[in-house]
């Protein structure tokens, strides 16, 4: 046996070589995952900053957050995904260490703030590769969340950028291309059971050398989806968006010198570190607790907690989410961490501090507490396409925690919002066009999420989802040209908001068919139809929940040709009406796995609602009135939630009438009304009840539970949850009921 004391320095560093050239597999580096703050600022970096004036810094800052902007713009121009054309990309220039500094003004922020892990990871790994590489006229391409990112239908582009043989920075464009090869159509498979379901897994690769894509890599990923064109095309449009950003930077240098732009990139970092400290200096010390429930896997229905606590000290923000549910291990809506603190970022840059500069240092000075294997922080092995299902809980979480946090501010950036509606309500679709090509993808109607209510005003209807700026929903006579999914009606539903002093945005119902294709099916991957997804806040009312509603048996085309007086257009005539005889009428929880559908069967969804803001019998009668006049409530809401009297063939207000109502509903609550103390006694148990199949902490974070009040282990050592496919739990049912019908004849 070897002294170690005997080997010297030499042999040593032969045996690290050795190890290092003999590595089996290049995965996730957990150096890089789990660190989000910035790279050590270089000796170089310090001294651009030292010699670059504070003047210049303000006008290379300006013309790279331009550049950034025009490549969004210009992506969006070219793409040909849905998330290309509608907004949800991402365009954004990096330190050449790989940090984030300046980000397009449109788009979806968090994958650029989780863009700089596969960044880092490409530095870190492929530099000094002699296999690889990075040299001017090289550009890298990933989409493995476990690399960096919210889930595998992100895909991003990593353009280097070089001056006189100097790497000064990147050029990074992310789109969510959507298909990507998976079991299930359209990038984001609720039906994946493992990652290997999940499609593309694409860790930071080289595909172009000298500006120019690898016919060879591409021809491989063209062969690994289902929409080769879409594949090429938006692998051009990415790289020339980045190239488009790099054009911009070198004229830069041409005009102020290649030192502005490193100081430049590192000093916005710095500045902006120092901004956030400042503001959190301003809140309040204390802890806010906030919980949200998802209400399924889109797979069955079970109760999944997100418990946050957010702990602010001095100009610290922790943010512990210790508690929260266990890793579904064959699900596919677990998250990696960075998928977890790029929506915290998405959060503070979109909502909290909009005039920010939009780069990954909003962070930097946070601090995360997370579970290994929770839903927060799953392991590798775990899918996590349909990650959104806890991230989108956690910014709910998340946006009660800050908004009380800011309320308490004397200096605030934007108005104090209720949770904005949080979940993507839209078809995804896969098969044959009415051209004969062969697709999957999904709607963008999913950015028509409607806003949560302001301290002073109500909020938008459908207006845009909480991940993108600027956003939009899709001209669907253009996409009506391209596949054959048909909107027969979209349009704001009625109660459909969360009801307070200031209402939520109301959300839209589609209802659409599918026409002259031999082969088609829908998906729906939206929690939220047993237990609403959005809340008040300071006594506001959340959404409602919906279920997926569909009409089977049915050619609504020829039903509308030979007795068009039969349709109808809203969700409650045609369940509560049944105006086609002889047709199957049904609800679904949203998430629906890839299902074909015959021509002319009708399938609806419907947006929940952005959450109420106050006191419901303080809400201006006149407003109510408005909202009655617009068809955005019923007279049940505006008499019994309201309290609002008036007359309902004239809807002339009366106000005494009204003043008197409220005054009884005041003095009704009181009596409803017990002290807190009885209130526990009756309502508070030590554990949740054995039928619930709950997944998280009922009362101490420390002790978690999967799935009843029988299976619970500690915090510290939490497992993985391994559930039953749907299909083997109702065949055994089934199988079950006949052999008990076997026994009784």
């Amino acid at each position: 046996m070897i002294n170690p004391h005997d080997v010297n320095q030499q042999e040593r560093e032969m045996v690290e070589q050795f190890l290092k050239d003999t590595t089996l597999f290049l995965g996730p580096d957990p150096e890089i995952m789990y660190d989000h703050g910035l790279a050590p600022i270089t000796e170089r970096e310090r001294e651009a900053i030292e010699r670059v004036p504070d003047s210049v810094i303000s006008i290379v800052r300006s013309k790279l957050q331009a550049a950034s902007s025009e490549a969004f713009e210009m992506l969006e121009q070219i793409g040909a995904a849905p998330g290309a054309k509608w907004g949800d990309l991402i365009t954004g220039i990096y330190t050449a260490s790989g940090d984030l500094s300046l980000a397009s003004s449109g788009g979806v922020l968090a994958f650029s703030t989780t863009a700089q892990y596969a960044v880092k990871y490409t530095y870190k790994y492929w530099k000094d590769e002699p296999t690889v590489g990075i040299r001017p006229g090289d550009a890298f391409m990933h989409n493995d969340a476990r690399y960096g990112g919210i889930h595998n239908a992100d895909h991003s582009m990593m353009l280097p950028v070089f001056h006189n043989g100097e790497l000064v920075a990147w050029a990074v464009a992310v789109v969510h291309e959507g298909e990507n090869g998976a079991v299930e159509p359209g990038g984001i498979p609720s039906a994946a059971e493992s990652k290997f379901m999940e499609g593309l897994m694409m860790p930071p690769f080289k595909v172009a050398e000298n500006y120019k894509l690898k016919r060879d890599l591409v021809t491989f990923l063209q062969n690994s989806v289902r929409e080769p064109k879409l594949q090429l095309q938006d692998m051009k449009a990415k790289l020339f968006a980045c190239m488009r950003m790099k054009q911009r930077i070198e004229e830069a240098i041409a005009d102020y010198g290649v030192e502005a732009i490193i100081a430049t990139l590192r000093k916005t970092l710095h500045d902006t570190v120092e901004e956030v400290k400042r503001r959190l200096r301003q809140w309040p010390d204390g802890t806010v607790r906030a919980i949200a429930i998802a209400d399924g896997t889109l797979r069955e229905n079970i109760l999944i907690k997100t418990n946050l606590e957010v702990t602010k000290k001095g100009d610290e923000l922790h943010f512990n989410l210790i508690g929260s549910a266990p890793e579904f291990a064959n699900r596919s809506n677990s998250t990696v961490i960075v998928g977890a603190k790029g929506v915290i970022a998405q959060l503070f840059l979109a909502f909290i501090w909009p005039d920010m500069p939009r780069n990954q240092a909003v962070l930097a000075p946070m601090k995360f507490t997370v579970t290994h294997k929770s839903i927060y922080d799953c392991s590798y092995e775990a899918p996590n396409a349909q990650s959104m299902m806890t991230i989108f809980p956690l910014f709910t979480a998340a946006q009660i925690c800050l908004a009380k946090f800011l309320y308490s501010s004397p200096e605030k950036h934007t108005k104090i919002l209720a949770p904005w509606y949080n979940m993507i309500s839209t078809f995804l679709y896969g098969g044959i066009t009415q051209n004969g090509e062969i697709v999957g993808n999904l709607c963008a109607d999913l950015n028509g999420m409607p806003g949560g209510a302001r301290s002073d005003a109500d909020g938008e209807h459908s207006i845009a989802p909480l991940f993108a700026a600027m956003a939009e929903q899709g001209e669907q006579e253009l996409i009506e040209e391209e596949i054959p999914l048909i909107q027969l009606s979209r349009r704001i539903m009625k109660d459909n908001q969360g009801f307070g002093k200031y209402r939520g945005g109301n959300g839209y119902q589609m209802i659409v068919a599918v026409k002259d294709t031999p082969y088609w099916g829908l998906m729906s991957t939206t929690i939220g139809s047993k237990y609403p997804t959005i809340y008040g806040l300071f006594g506001g009312y959340g959404c409602p929940s919906y279920p997926l509603a569909k009409v089977k048996g049915v050619n609504v085309f020829e039903e509308m040709k030979n007795a068009p007086e039969r349709m109808q257009y809203t969700v409650e005539e045609i369940l509560n009406d049944r105006p086609f005889e002889g047709a199957s009428y049904s609800t679904h929880h949203r998430g629906l796995q890839f299902e074909l559908v015959g021509e002319g069967e009708i399938y609806i969804l419907t947006q929940g609602a952005g959450g109420g803001y106050g006191d419901v019998l303080d809400r201006d009668p006149e407003l109510v009135i408005k909202d009655l006049e617009e068809g955005l409530i019923s007279d049940e809401t505006a008499r019994n939630i309201y309290k609002v009297v008036y007359d309902p063939e004239t809807l002339v207000l009366d106000r005494e009438a009204t003043e008197q109502a409220r005054k009884e509903e005041r003095q009704a609550r009181l009596k409803r009304g017990i002290p807190y103390e009885q209130f526990v006694r009756e309502w508070v148990t030590e554990e949740p009840p054995a039928h619930l199949p709950w997944y998280g902490c009922w009362g101490d974070p420390n002790v978690i539970y999967a799935g009843s009040n029988q299976v619970k282990m500690p915090a510290d050592q939490i497992q993985s949850v391994y559930l039953p496919d749907p299909k083997d739990v109702r065949i055994a049912k089934l199988e079950a009921r006949l052999s008990k019908l076997g026994e009784e004849s």
